[in-house]
C-alpha cells in the first residue's frame, strides 16, 4: 500500500483509538477485516484492563492503544484493502480503505435492533390488533399507540427487564407496565432534549432515588444513548440490597457500564458530582420526600417525581370544620394524598422551581399516576411562598418530611 495512503490511515486511526478510551463505558468491540491477494483475514478486538485484546494467527495479544495502532499499520502496509469497525452503543465508527483511498464514516446503530432483525418472523409483522397467538405485537405500535421505546430496536432491553418474551413478543401481562414506562419517557423527552442541548458534548448525569429494579433508568439510558445519541451516566439509590443486586445484574447483562447502583439511605447519601436530573418513582414511606429534599439541597436543576406513600399526613392531619367528613377513611386518605402532593409542589416552587403536575398514565393502569415535573427557574428562595407552605402545614395540624 502506498505511503500516502498509510499516512492517511494514521491521520484517521489515532483519534479513533483515543475515542475508545474516552468512551470506554460505551465501547462494545472492534471488527477488523482485510485482504491480501486472494486471502482474507479478520479478527475481533475487546477491551481488557485498559488493553486491546485479540487473537490473531493463533496468538493472543493484549496491547495498549498505541501498540495496537502500530500493529494494524504494519498489517495494512502489506494488504490490498481493509475495514476497521469500532462499535459503541448506538454508533459504529468505520475506517475503510480500497487500496487507493481511505474513508471515515459513522453509522447510527443499535445492537438490540440487529438482534431483533436477525430473529424476526412473519408473526412479528401481523397487524397491531392481532393478538390471536397470546402475545402482543412487537412493532412500533400496540393497538393505536405509537411507542417512543419501540419494541424492535429495544428488544434486548425489553427482554432484560421482563417486558418482552424470549421469542420477541410483548408479554400480555406486561403491556400495562410497557405503557407506563413508555409514556413516562414520552413526557420526559422535551426535558431530556433541553438538558442535552444545554450540556453540549458533556455527559448527562441522572440519579434515580428509590430505584427498585431500575426499569426506568434502563429505559432512559437506552433512549438517551441510543436514540438521542448522547453520553449519559446513571446512579441508582435504594435501601434494599436485593433490588440493588438485581439492578447490577441487569446492567451487566445489557453491557450498560455507565450505570452505578448503591445500597444506601437517600437521606445520608453524599453525591460524587453534579446531577442534571433526579427522578423518583413510587419511592415508599418517606423516600419520596427524602429524594425531593436531596434534589433541593444539591441544586439539581430538573426533577421528575411520581410520588408515593401519603400515610405521613393521613395519620395526623385535620381539616377544622370538616370533621364529620373525616370519619370516612377512604375519603380522608384520598384528601391526604392530594394535599401531600400539592404541598410538595408548593415547597418546590418556594425553593426556586417551576412546577407542573399531570396524570401521566390512566388510573386504570395504576392509581398512583400523578407526575410532578420541576425545573429550577431561579436561585433565590421565595420567602413568601415558603411561609405560605409552612402556614398551610401548620393549619392542617400535621408535619411532613419535605423541607426537612
Amino acid at each position: 500500500m502506498k505511503k500516502q495512503v498509510i499516512d492517511k490511515c494514521i491521520f484517521f486511526l489515532e483519534p479513533l483509538l483515543d475515542r475508545i478510551f474516552e468512551n470506554r463505558d460505551f465501547f462494545e468491540g472492534i471488527d477488523v477485516d482485510y485482504k491480501e491477494g486472494l486471502k482474507r483475514f479478520s479478527f475481533k478486538v475487546g477491551l481488557e484492563n485498559d488493553l486491546l485484546a485479540f487473537i490473531y494467527s493463533g496468538e493472543k495479544y493484549s496491547l495498549p492503544a498505541a501498540e495496537f495502532g502500530d500493529f494494524l499499520l504494519r498489517e495494512f502496509a502489506r494488504c490490498d484493502g481493509f475495514t476497521v469497525c469500532i462499535h459503541e452503543r448506538g454508533n459504529d465508527a468505520i475506517l475503510s480503505c480500497d487500496g487507493r483511498d481511505v474513508k471515515m464514516s459513522n453509522k447510527a446503530t443499535s445492537k438490540a435492533a440487529s438482534k431483533a432483525a436477525a430473529g424476526s418472523t412473519a408473526a412479528d409483522k401481523r397487524p397491531a390488533d392481532d393478538s390471536r397467538h397470546g402475545d402482543a405485537y412487537t412493532g412500533g405500535t400496540l393497538g393505536n399507540r405509537e411507542y417512543v421505546i419501540k419494541a424492535g430496536p429495544a428488544a434486548g432491553l425489553l427482554k432484560a427487564i421482563g417486558i418482552m418474551s424470549k421469542d420477541g413478543k410483548i408479554k400480555n401481562d406486561r403491556i400495562r407496565k410497557y405503557n407506563q414506562i413508555d409514556h413516562f419517557v414520552e413526557l420526559l423527552v422535551p426535558m431530556l432534549k433541553e438538558v442535552a442541548d444545554g450540556k453540549g458534548g458533556a455527559p448527562i448525569r441522572v440519579i434515580d432515588c428509590g430505584c427498585g429494579k431500575s426499569y426506568l433508568s434502563f429505559v432512559l439510558n437506552y433512549y438517551v444513548k441510543e436514540v438521542l445519541g448522547k453520553k449519559c451516566y446513571f446512579t441508582g439509590l435504594d435501601f434494599n440490597p436485593v433490588v440493588i443486586e438485581d439492578s447490577k445484574k441487569t446492567a451487566a447483562e445489557l453491557g450498560y457500564r455507565n450505570m452505578d447502583f448503591i445500597q444506601t439511605d437517600i437521606g445520608v447519601y453524599e453525591p460524587d458530582g453534579q446531577y442534571d436530573l433526579l427522578m423518583t418513582l413510587h419511592a415508599c414511606d418517606t423516600a419520596t420526600d427524602k429524594a425531593l429534599n436531596f434534589a433541593v439541597r444539591n441544586r439539581i436543576p430538573n426533577i421528575v417525581c411520581v410520588p408515593c406513600c401519603h400515610k405521613e399526613m393521613n395519620e395526623n392531619y385535620s381539616l377544622p370544620g370538616f370533621e364529620p367528613l373525616m370519619k370516612y377513611g377512604v375519603f380522608k386518605a384520598a384528601i391526604a394524598a392530594s394535599l401531600t402532593d400539592a404541598l410538595r409542589c408548593s415547597y418546590l416552587e418556594a425553593m426556586g422551581y417551576d412546577v407542573s403536575a399531570v396524570e401521566y398514565i390512566s388510573p386504570l393502569d395504576t392509581p398512583k399516576n400523578i407526575m410532578i415535573r420541576a425545573a429550577r427557574g431561579y436561585d433565590n428562595i421565595d420567602s413568601v411562598k415558603l411561609m405560605d407552605f409552612a402556614g398551610m402545614v401548620k393549619r392542617l395540624g400535621t408535619s411532613l418530611s419535605i423541607g426537612k
